[in-house]
């Protein structure tokens, strides 16, 4: 992965996972999975990672919709 990329949230479910990343997107931040979920069982967890630049908004956004 490139530099400057930092994880903001982690879930087991990979669809909590991709409500964070879309909502992150809606608000213009650029966000990405990273699904470290073994197949064919779905265990394990899957990562959002943003730009470190987006940090404090992002964590801001996340607290704001409890997700």
């Amino acid at each position: 992965m490139e530099q400057g990329w930092i994880k903001i949230y982690t879930s087991n479910d990979f669809f909590k996972s991709e409500i964070v990343r879309q909502v992150l997107i809606d608000h213009e931040m650029e966000a990405i999975l990273m699904d470290k979920q073994g197949f064919p069982y779905r265990i394990g967890e899957v990562e959002v990672y943003i730009h470190r630049d987006n940090f404090n908004k992002a964590i801001e956004l996340i607290v704001k919709n409890e997700l």
